[in-house]
Formats: C-alpha cells, sequence, structure tokens
C-alpha cells in the first residue's frame, strides 16, 4: 500500500485534467483493500479510482482517492466447450483482452480497445458493436466497504442493464471490486453483425474472419473515430445512447429518414453522436473545451480545459438536444466533486 499526500491526478484520469486530492493511496492485492476497510472506512470523501477513464473531475477532491491497482491474469479452470479466467480490476481491460485472443479464447474480441480497467467493465456492463460484458461475466469478487469482508457477486446478482449495474444503483459506494471471472469460448462464435466490422473485414481482406481478426477491425474502427487520450483529453462516449419510445421514434424517423437508431426492449435506441452532430456541435469548441472533430459523442480537452468547463458544455449538449429532438440524454462519464 503506497500513500502519498497533496497528490496531483493529472496521471490518473484520461481527461488530464490538472487536479489533485488530499491523500493518494495505491492498492495493489485483495487484502491490502480489505486492510484499508477494516481498519474503518473514512469519514471524509472517498474516492475510487481505476483506470480514469470513465469519469469527469470538475475540482480538486478534498478526500481520499483509492486507486485501485490490483493485478494478475489467470485461468482457472475449463471444459470442452469454455474456459474461465479470472483478472485483477487494476488490469487494463484491453491488454486482458488481447490476453484472452492470445491464448484463442473468444467472447471479448469486439470490446477491444475500450478505455479502463477490468475492475470498472461489469460496473459500466460496458458494451460494444453488439455485445455487452455481461454476456460472458461469470462473477466477481468485491470488498464491502464497510467491514472488508469479501463478497461473490454471480451473474443474477450485478442485475446488469444498459451502461448499468447494481454497483451503481442499489449497492452504490458499499463495494470495491477487487476481480473479474469470465467464461470464454474455446470454439468462438463470430457477431460481425454490425455493418461496420462487415465493411472493415472486407477493407483487411478477410473472408473467413477469426476472433483476433474482429479484433483488429474493432481497433481500426474505433482507432478511426476515437481520439487517442495520450494525444487530446476525452474520456471515450460522453454520452449514453438514449432510448425511446416505438412512437417516438417514428415521429423523429419521419422527419429525419436517416436517423441511427436500434431496436432496444419496448422502445429504439437512438445513436447520441447522429444527434449531437445534427444539432450541429460536432467540432464546436469554446478555449480548450470542445466536440471532437470527428466523434460528436467524444468531448474532448484540448490542453487546458477544466472539468467544470466541460461540465457546462455537456450540459448545453443536453438542453440543445432536448428542444431539437424531445430526447434526453444522459452523461455515459460519472461526475466527480468531493461534496
Amino acid at each position: 500500500m503506497k500513500e502519498q499526500k497533496s497528490a496531483s491526478l493529472r496521471p490518473f484520469n484520461t481527461f488530464g485534467f490538472e487536479v489533485y486530492c488530499d491523500t493518494l493511496i495505491e492498492i495493489q492485492s485483495i487484502s491490502e483493500l480489505q486492510d484499508f476497510f477494516r481498519n474503518g472506512n473514512p469519514k471524509e470523501p472517498l474516492l475510487l479510482l481505476g483506470g480514469g477513464s470513465n469519469m469527469l473531475l470538475t475540482e480538486n477532491f478534498r478526500g481520499t482517492v483509492l486507486k485501485i491497482d490490483i493485478k494478475g491474469k489467470e485461468r482457472i479452470r475449463e471444459d470442452e466447450a469454455h474456459v474461465w479466467v479470472k483478472i485483477g480490476a487494476g488490469e487494463n481491460w484491453h491488454e486482458s483482452v488481447l490476453w484472452t485472443l492470445e491464448n484463442n479464447w473468444g467472447g471479448l474480441e469486439n470490446l477491444s480497445l475500450i478505455p479502463g480497467n477490468v475492475g470498472a467493465a461489469p460496473m459500466q456492463n460496458i458494451g460494444a458493436y453488439g455485445i455487452e460484458v455481461k454476456e460472458h461475466f461469470d462473477h466477481l469478487i468485491a470488498v464491502s466497504r464497510n467491514d472488508g469482508s469479501l463478497h461473490t457477486f454471480h451473474l443474477e446478482d450485478c442485475a446488469f442493464g444498459y451502461r448499468e449495474s447494481v454497483f451503481k444503483r442499489e449497492l452504490k459506494d458499499q463495494y470495491v471490486i477487487a476481480e473479474v471471472c469470465f467464461r470464454l469460448d474455446k470454439q468462438p462464435v463470430l457477431h460481425t453483425g454490425y455493418g461496420a466490422i462487415q465493411d472493415e473485414l472486407k477493407k483487411m481482406g478477410v473472408d473467413s474472419p477469426t476472433i483476433q481478426d474482429v479484433s483488429r477491425a474493432v481497433i481500426a474502427i474505433r482507432q478511426s473515430k476515437l481520439p487517442d487520450p495520450k494525444e487530446i483529453g476525452n474520456s471515450g462516449s460522453f454520452f449514453k445512447n438514449p432510448v425511446v419510445s416505438t412512437a417516438h421514434y417514428e415521429k423523429l424517423k419521419a422527419q429525419y429518414p436517416e436517423l441511427v437508431a436500434y431496436p432496444s426492449g419496448k422502445g429504439m435506441k437512438l445513436a447520441a453522436g447522429w444527434l449531437i452532430e445534427k444539432a450541429g456541435w460536432k467540432g464546436f469548441r469554446r478555449g480548450d473545451a470542445g466536440v471532437h472533430a470527428r466523434q460528436a459523442l467524444v468531448l474532448v480537452n484540448y490542453g487546458n480545459a477544466r472539468g467544470e468547463e466541460i461540465l457546462d458544455l455537456s450540459k448545453e449538449i443536453i438542453a440543445d438536444i432536448a428542444e431539437k429532438f424531445g430526447v434526453e440524454l444522459e452523461a455515459e462519464v460519472n461526475i466527480i466533486s468531493s461534496e
């Protein structure tokens, strides 16, 4: 366990905001995590930090930041069809996906190049190109913030939804995810139904794709649309894709025939990026806060923007989309303050 006072969080948030916390503690094992909470949950504000890719820091954090740096990747069992692997919450998500592909275990290839660490994957139920984490999730181990005890959560316990889980709702701020177990396929079933993947595979000259080919296609697509946080500060998709009633969708479709949408439960999921671009926000910039020029779903820090400026911009976009389309956007990133 490493502790540092008055620490800069710039290296630990992908927006690249220069903000500080009172105390930064790096946790490198499950036992350290248990000890931290056994010694008493701090009364001051506590922020859990993984890869720093899904949060917006609006100010200095007046409290303790707990950076979860638990590592390790291991195959724990297998049968004829599947293999089960456990991965530490502090492992980089994309590097973990590449590890599964190196072993020819299928299931996570469509989720290549998603930023962040493994611990955030089930919390957010991350998804892309027709696949969500819940489809290959087996269980996770979490530490209680109340007394440091270990708890196991299986699929049905997590109540996964669209970019949601029980850890963002009923159990918010009650547990810290320490490691995650996935069930992967020895005989992978490819998911290339999204046209973008099929088109990219054609560009690659691949007629009979492997899981590695699908991963490479997804990486190429994401790199063509999404900025690298190492080059320009961002947290990936800032907004969730909104779900509207079929009636509201049909009304919008009549007015905008090119509207991008997909069936979702009893309604239709609209492409938030399309709405934002159609409203004229793509490429918008005010100072160092802006909307990316190639992907309207991504808000960016061009260098010295403050979190508050990005937040204000997001609120303007939300209000404008509500006025123009009658659709309420919701931030996918977590808005962080120490209040």
